[in-house]
């Protein structure tokens, strides 16, 4: 019974630390494609959007740490990954109420699974 449980957690722990580098990388990708449609178009608030760049550069770096916390068995990964996930699934949902339904399910879709394998792949 111990041999399936084991097997339950590593595989959570191994997708947890994929999908955490995957939002890790799409994150770090929305920031360079927000700095390069900076350049080749006009910017109505500048300092709004050098906010949302150095917040997407701090929040990819984040997850990337939260999965190498996945990585040592270590649980300073877990907390950080599992709320920055339940705010995905928020934004998802704010998202498909505004009638963006094509980011919206793909973005909630990867935050409910991010959660769940974030939430179940550490043990003390």
């Amino acid at each position: 019974m111990t041999d399936a449980k084991d097997e339950r957690y590593e595989l959570a722990r191994a997708n947890a630390i994929r999908l955490l580098r995957l939002e890790s990388a799409l994150l770090v990708l929305l920031v360079l494609f927000l700095g390069i449609k900076a350049t080749v178009s006009t910017v109505s608030a500048p300092g709004a959007l050098a906010g949302e760049v150095i917040f997407g550069f701090l929040g990819a770096g984040a997850l990337y740490i939260s999965a190498g916390g996945f990585v040592k068995g270590k649980s300073y990964g877990r907390a950080p990954a599992v709320l920055a996930n339940l705010i995905v699934m928020g934004v998802a949902y704010f998202m498909a109420g505004g009638g963006r339904l094509m980011i919206a399910i793909p973005l909630g879709l990867l935050g409910l699974v991010t959660f769940l394998a974030a939430l179940f792949g550490y043990r003390e």
